[in-house]
């Protein structure tokens, strides 16, 4: 391997200042969904003078930002969400959002961040990468399939021949890189069951069908169904989180409505699970004299990293930063990605980074999601710096060894 990767974390805290005014800059004016207009002027503001090439699509304010190196070699994609969350935020941070009902609570704002700063490394190392970097800078990553749409836009056709994503913790070890082959997060459907009965006097259920009871007996079927038709090493999850039904203390409703989600870690247990449902709510609803609807909205596919670019990035993490640098995962994380579109078409890896503040109980701190989450802002020349070497490593070798 070229011992110049060895300069990249040197390189990228040159650049920390600078990637933390833009994450504070983007964390003050946080985005939901596909349109992110402002935070897409904030990218191009900070790659300007670049020796970019930019593409965009109609469906979104994604960026495609293209880096060709001197040779016509390998293509490699690097990814940073740029969306926030529907939170207030209360962090008390002096740079907090601005924007009522907006936080960047999932780190997106560093992301951006340390995408930035790995194009600039880059660009500054253009002579030297004998293929094609594509810097894909994403919104709508939280529930709006920003990615699919990026992709259906043509944005990243032809396709590179690698992809890879960082994804901070701040409730992990602080600078710690961590990742695993196969699934490392879950599929993610939303689940509606419908129950329809009669409406009556909450006095005389006999002359009414209560749906209620039937709902409360379909959740209960779902759990033994989980536990007893779904293999433990090939698991699922399926949570009923609302139920929504009556309106007051002696009617009895027509309707009972449920909410809830299903996780899965392979596309296969993915369709039997929905199968099952799409059986099993009818059918009990039936012996009870009701109905049951049953609609499942499917979200982001299952996140599955290609064991060939886990092992490759563990190299990588283990060159630049030392092995203490890297933790191989046990488990999966039953959240969910949208990066997992890309992975479906392209090899490639997701890993995680330890965002918690040095010398902090890591254990004790706000997850992702949270508006009080926090994180330390010097991780992200680790993130950046990281991004870079996975870049020139992968346009030099490839995956390297099998």
């Amino acid at each position: 391997m070229d011992n110049s990767s060895h300069s990249w974390p040197a390189e990228a805290e040159t650049l920390l200042d600078d990637l933390v005014d833009l994450r504070r800059a983007i964390h003050r004016e946080p985005e939901l969904g596909l349109q992110n207009p402002r935070t897409l002027a904030k990218i191009k503001d900070a790659l300007a003078g670049l020796p970019l090439e930019f593409r965009e699509g109609p469906s979104t304010t994604g960026l495609v930002a293209i880096l060709r190196g001197p040779a016509n070699g390998r293509t490699v994609l690097l990814r940073g969400d740029m969306d926030a969350l529907p939170l207030v935020e209360d962090t008390g941070l002096d740079f907090a959002s601005e924007t009522t009902g907006a936080m960047h609570a999932c780190g997106h704002d560093t992301h951006v961040a340390m995408l930035v700063g790995a194009a600039k490394l880059l660009c500054a190392a253009r002579d030297r990468l004998p293929g094609t970097v594509l810097f894909m800078f994403q919104p709508g990553e939280e529930g709006h399939h920003g990615a699919r749409f990026m992709l259906d836009d043509g944005l990243i056709d032809p396709l590179p021949d690698a992809a890879f994503a960082l994804h901070i913790m701040p409730n992990a070890p602080h600078g710690i890189f961590a990742g695993r082959a196969g699934p490392l997060l879950a599929s993610s459907d939303v689940l509606s069951i419908t129950v329809k009965g009669a409406g009556g006097h909450a006095s005389m259920p006999h002359d009414a069908v209560d749906p209620i009871p039937v709902a409360c007996a379909i959740v209960t079927a779902i759990q033994t169904m989980v536990t007893r038709r779904i293999s433990v090493f090939d698991p699922a999850v399926v949570t009923i989180a609302k139920i929504t039904a009556g309106t007051t203390n002696n009617i009895i409703p027509e309707t009972a409505e449920m909410l809830g989600t299903i996780r899965t870690l392979s596309p296969e247990r993915r369709a039997m699970v929905a199968r099952e449902l799409n059986r099993l709510a009818p059918a009990i609803a039936e012996a009870h004299g009701c109905t049951a609807e049953v609609h499942i909205e499917e979200g982001f596919p299952v996140t599955i990293c290609d064991s060939r670019a886990a092992a490759f990035g563990q190299r990588v993490v283990e060159n630049v930063f030392g092995e203490a640098a890297w933790l191989t995962m046990d488990n999966p994380v039953m959240g969910a990605e949208d990066f997992a579109y890309v992975l479906e078409k392209v090899p490639g890896a997701m890993f995680w980074l330890g965002a918690s503040h040095a010398g902090s109980d890591w254990r004790q701190c706000c997850g992702l999601h949270s508006n009080r989450m926090v994180l330390d802002e010097k991780v992200m020349a680790r993130g950046a710096a990281l991004h870079a070497a996975l870049a020139e490593r992968f346009l030099n070798e490839g995956f390297g060894q099998e």
